[in-house]
């Protein structure tokens, strides 16, 4: 049938040896390409993934734009915060005061309540009420029944007139002026004694009185302020006059609208 001569059997001996060599050769071809691919495939995102950055603020048209709302917003805020129609506050301080001609002045602690019709954002009408307490320092020689340290007080009530020089939307600077009168009542703690005999003023019901103040006010809310207020008063106890430095704190509350 077959005839297998030497010839024949030398050439099955060649393809065998060249098939056998060629097969490792493919598989590791194969399994580089195939660690090639892996590694550009975990390699990819890594150098595809796009790097974070910052918003670019608006320009041209879109960045006027930006800023005209801004800048709207800002007056609402400041028509709102100054267009109402009136104005309460309140709060604690403190004033240096002379309470005898031939004494020296003292620290006293004062609370402050006052009211405002704004006309506008700018000017108003104010009236104002302050209470003063403290004690007096009675020297040896005018001290009696031992009474060294009394307790007086006095009290103001003064209308006048405010303005706002300056509001924006976050603080306004302004200024107050105002007159009336003080009570005393500086010899509630004398034992029965007249105030004058331990050197201080005399009691009075109705002594002149002027303040000038600067409030400056930072805004909570549009409608809630808190106030610094330093303060300058004059009073007229004894037929003379006394000047009084002093700074109240506290908050102002807007209501109403013009």
């Amino acid at each position: 049938m077959f005839r297998f001569t030497t010839t024949g059997v030398r050439v099955l001996c060649a393809a065998a040896t060249l098939a056998l060599c060629a097969v490792p050769a493919l598989a590791q071809s194969s399994s580089s390409s195939q660690d090639a691919a892996a590694t550009d495939t975990q390699t990819a995102p890594t150098q595809a993934a796009p790097q974070a950055t910052p918003a670019p603020r608006p320009t041209g048209q879109g960045g006027r734009r930006y800023n005209a709302n801004r800048q709207a917003r800002i007056e609402r805020n400041i028509h709102d915060a100054y267009s109402h129609r009136y104005e309460v506050g309140g709060g604690g301080g403190y004033l240096r005061f002379h309470p005898g001609s031939d004494l020296l002045r003292i620290n006293e602690i004062n609370f402050w309540v006052n009211g405002t019709r704004q006309w506008n954002e700018r000017w108003g009408i104010v009236g104002d009420v302050r209470g003063n307490y403290g004690n007096a320092k009675i020297p040896n020689q005018l001290a009696q029944n031992f009474i060294f340290r009394p307790q007086i007080s006095h009290y103001n009530f003064m209308a006048g007139l405010q303005y706002r020089f300056l509001g924006t939307e976050k603080y306004s600077v302004g200024v107050m002026g105002e007159g009336g009168v003080t009570l005393s009542k500086f010899g509630g703690d004398a034992k029965g004694l007249p105030s004058q005999t331990l050197g201080l003023w005399k009691d009075s019901n109705a002594n002149p009185t002027f303040s000038a103040s600067v409030n400056l006010d930072y805004n909570v809310y549009n409608n809630l302020a808190a106030r610094i207020q330093p303060t300058y008063v004059l009073t007229t106890f004894g037929s003379t006059v006394q000047n009084s430095l002093g700074v109240n704190v506290g908050f102002v509350y807007r209501f109403g609208r013009q």
